[in-house]
């Protein structure tokens, strides 16, 4: 069974995420992506614009020391555009550590990403561990 676009393109993201891949995931993203990320810390909000998110995504990487990692469990499509992943989230920092199941749900527009719409198993535990600037 031949895997659909969408989700090759979702996983490919993911692939390059976890390598810290920053070129390959632009490659994957509209100019005007935008990543929405629950809760109340510091990287919490609607990051627009591909660089907005890709700076997101290195902000991620500096607070956890490297650390941060998604564990993709399954990716879905509607085959319109739609797809659904649900991971587990690794991370470390300071003496904290975090694991968390979660999932997005991206909106795929012209073959890249357009829209990736987080969702997490427990905001308060994301709060306390990502915090407010430093």
């Amino acid at each position: 069974m031949t895997e659909h676009p969408d989700v090759a393109l979702v996983r490919r993201g993911y692939e390059a995420f976890n390598k810290g891949d920053m070129e390959t995931l632009a490659s994957l993203l509209t100019a005007d992506c935008t990543h929405h990320v629950p809760g109340d810390h510091q990287l919490s909000g609607h990051h627009k614009g591909r660089d907005k998110v890709l700076a997101m995504y290195a902000r991620l990487a500096e607070l956890t020391h490297g650390t941060f990692s998604l564990d993709l469990h399954d990716v879905f499509t509607d085959g319109r555009g739609h797809v659904i992943s649900v991971y587990t989230t690794r991370a470390d920092r300071g003496n904290r550590g975090l694991e968390m199941r979660g999932g997005i749900f991206f909106t795929i527009i012209g073959g890249k990403v357009s829209d990736l719409d987080e969702c997490i198993a427990d905001i308060d535990e994301a709060n306390a561990f990502f915090g407010q600037e430093e």
